[in-house]
């Protein structure tokens, strides 16, 4: 089987280079024109002896997945759907703010945790990305978007929260993580490379061990009885768990607070009294709030809460002292919004992931 050295992070890749006799240094060299310069053609990576260009191309490959299809919304919002083989396709989608540039990715082909309000959990759960799929929407943005080492960063931040529960594909995930970081691939700040989970307590305590980034959970309920419906991976970590493993977090965290995602559900989860709980709840966990109005798909059950009482709810959460924001809606005309990746997934057998995560 053909080696794809886009799996690999400096450790790994300057381990590639010493069992095939080359110096360790050359990952460093390698890393740069695979991820800076976004070259898959060892031919042209011309600081490489041609020897090695030569024995490179014998080893291995640099191969990111393919294209399949490029949508661009009127806001400028872009998504790509990627082949990950067998027909599968994962989306990851680019999302330019005035000063910054978000990119939001997928770790994983569907999702298994079945969320009620979303159009992943939907597509049912095929199988986990490798390092190379998931880093290579990185690399394909940066393609995309014409960037390389002598331009000015167009992607300033990325966040884990596209297809997917990061977390259950935790040793890929810390792997890219680790490549989103490196000074010599992408050299994106701790701060700027968000983690989203549904509360998968046991990797949330490994990622703050081996690679603490940004943090966001994604809450959407107050109370264990709404949140067993709403993100049913809850009737295994219940709320008093979650919240003492976010206590947990946050002393090692890039930043210091927790961000909980709350999407807004109309006559659901949107009431006075529902923030007055999440005030409750979150009384000693250092966080900020980003409400989601919701994004409807075809066939769900939920309408997006009206915009007056978002405002309320927030204004509750915003006496009690904590920090809020509203998401801007973005790219929904082309189905990027927050909650419909969907992309393809072929098999929906709805294939099982143990949710248990050693330590």
């Amino acid at each position: 089987m053909t080696i794809n050295l886009l799996d690999f992070d400096q450790e790994k890749l300057a381990a590639f280079f010493a069992e095939s006799g080359e110096k360790p240094f050359r990952a460093k060299q390698l890393l740069r024109w695979m991820h800076q310069f976004g070259e898959s053609d060892f031919s042209r990576m011309s600081d490489l002896s041609k020897a090695l260009r030569e024995k490179l191309g014998g080893l291995a490959v640099v191969e990111p997945p393919r294209l399949m299809q490029e949508q661009i919304s009127d806001d400028g919002t872009r998504k790509w759907l990627l082949d990950v083989g067998a027909g599968q396709g994962v989306e990851t989608v680019f999302i330019p703010e005035g000063d910054r540039g978000t990119l939001c990715v997928s770790s994983q082909v569907g999702c298994a945790l079945d969320c009620s309000f979303c159009s992943t959990g939907k597509q049912g759960f095929n199988r986990n990305l490798s390092v190379a799929e998931i880093i290579g929407q990185l690399w394909w943005a940066n393609k995309a978007l014409g960037c390389t080492p002598r331009n000015e960063r167009v992607i300033s931040n990325v966040v884990l929260m596209g297809m997917g529960e990061p977390l259950l594909n935790f040793d890929n995930t810390v792997t890219a993580l680790h490549l989103m970081l490196d000074d010599n691939a992408y050299g994106l700040s701790r701060r700027r490379v968000t983690v989203s989970t549904s509360g998968i307590v046991p990797a949330m305590d490994r990622l703050r061990e081996q690679c603490p980034v940004a943090l966001a959970v994604s809450l959407h309920a107050p109370n264990d009885a709404l949140r067993d419906i709403l993100v049913p991976v809850n009737k295994k970590y219940p709320l008093s768990e979650l919240m003492a493993a976010c206590r947990r977090y946050v002393v090692d965290a890039p930043r210091d607070f927790i961000t909980f995602e709350y999407v807004m559900l109309d006559g659901v989860n949107d009431s006075p009294a529902h923030a007055r709980e999440l005030v409750a709840l979150t009384r000693d966990v250092p966080c900020k709030f980003n409400l989601i109005p919701f994004n409807p798909f075809p066939d769900s059950e939920y309408k997006r809460s009206p915009a007056d009482v978002i405002r309320r709810f927030g204004a509750i959460l915003i006496e009690a002292g904590r920090v809020v924001t509203t998401r801007k809606t973005r790219g929904d005309d082309i189905d990027a919004a927050c909650g419909q990746l969907a992309g393809k997934v072929q098999d929906k057998t709805r294939r099982t992931i143990k949710i248990e995560v050693a330590a």
